[in-house]
């Protein structure tokens, strides 16, 4: 039997997700602690959210150590040399300072010396497949071989504690991919990238002043920085919209969605990912869940579910996998990916 590798350097080569890294805050609060904290009912955040805890960063945790964490953890469980990695991609809401790019400070904290770094602001949520794409496009262009990229939000520090929809979604956790060239055929397919500026508010952080029932000045560990959502909108444009997408994603390699062996949603939360999969007559089985576990953590959630899948073995070499994921913008993206075994990935030339 020929062996793939042989004939890969005469064709287009793939790319593919070598391994994904995570990092989770230890801090775990659950609906009853959130009674304690603001006016809300813990049974009725798990009926209509669907969430029973959620991650908060303590306050030694930043978007650029979780990151950190996480590209360690996608390096050790792939077993490479941290300094192997050519280019570093961050994709972040939350950066820790105005300038330099949190992936540069990332790349300082773990001791990259030979990568070169940068951020992706695409909103938030929608990064899982935004910046990837953008790691994806620069190794098929050759440029570079072995690219990190890590998704690292810190949003409970851009909470309102006036607000009771935000403070009862949101978690901090962070991510990484591992992305590198693969034999053809495998790895990342069609990837569809949209915008939808008309709900340009329906998601933002912004610049508010807030004042408690006493009427202090509130301030966020961003200053007078809050995230702001407008849920109805969120649902709406999810289970009207979503589905669809997912249909036309397929089509672009004539498949169909029930061609898909997974189909991993951005994690906005729990009713809303149920909703996508009966809009697409699909079981749940088909994806994974974390968001009643960890909150809504911005783009790193749906790449945490992508890891879950992989480490339970419902995902293997060969099958079909969706990646779809939505933020403010509000941005939808989504990408086809043919997974990747370790027999698929090429050597650096």
């Amino acid at each position: 039997m020929s062996d793939p590798r042989a004939t890969a350097a005469a064709q287009p080569s793939g790319v593919g997700i070598r391994t994904i890294g995570q990092y989770l805050p230890e801090r775990i609060v659950t609906n009853a602690d959130l009674e304690t904290m603001i006016d809300t009912n813990a049974d009725w955040i798990l009926e209509k959210i669907g969430i029973h805890s959620r991650r908060f960063a303590s306050e030694d945790d930043t978007t650029v150590t979780m990151g950190t964490r996480a590209l360690l953890d996608a390096c050790a469980r792939a077993g490479i040399d941290k300094d192997s990695i050519d280019l570093l991609i961050c994709g972040t809401v939350t950066p820790d300072l105005m300038a330099p790019a949190a992936g540069v400070d990332i790349m300082r904290r773990a001791g990259l010396t030979q990568a070169v770094a940068f951020d992706v602001n695409s909103g938030g949520c929608a990064g899982s497949v935004f910046a990837l794409d953008v790691a994806v496009k620069y190794v098929r262009s050759g440029a570079y071989h072995r690219v990190a990229v890590v998704l690292a939000d810190t949003v409970t520090k851009l909470l309102d504690p006036t607000d009771r929809m935000t403070a009862v979604i949101f978690g901090d956790a962070a991510a990484c991919y591992i992305v590198e060239p693969t034999v053809p055929g495998s790895g990342i397919g069609a990837t569809m990238l949209r915008n939808d500026p008309d709900s340009f508010s329906s998601a933002l952080v912004s610049r508010d002043p807030v004042t408690d029932g006493d009427g202090n000045r509130v301030e966020s560990a961003f200053g007078q920085n809050f995230i702001r959502i407008v849920g109805r909108d969120i649902r709406n444009f999810a289970l009207d919209t979503v589905p669809g997408f997912v249909r036309k994603l397929t089509e672009e390699e004539n498949l169909t969605p029930e061609d898909l062996t997974m189909l991993i949603l951005h994690q906005a939360n729990r009713r809303i990912v149920e909703g996508i999969m009966d809009g697409l007559s699909l079981p749940y089985d088909r994806t994974v869940i974390n968001v009643d576990r960890y909150g809504n953590t911005s783009a790193a959630g749906s790449v945490l579910a992508l890891r879950e899948a992989v480490d339970t073995g419902r995902i293997a070499r060969g099958d079909k996998v969706a990646l779809v994921s939505f933020g403010s913008g509000l941005a939808l993206g989504g990408t086809l990916i043919t997974w990747s075994g370790p027999e698929d990935f090429l050597a650096a030339v």
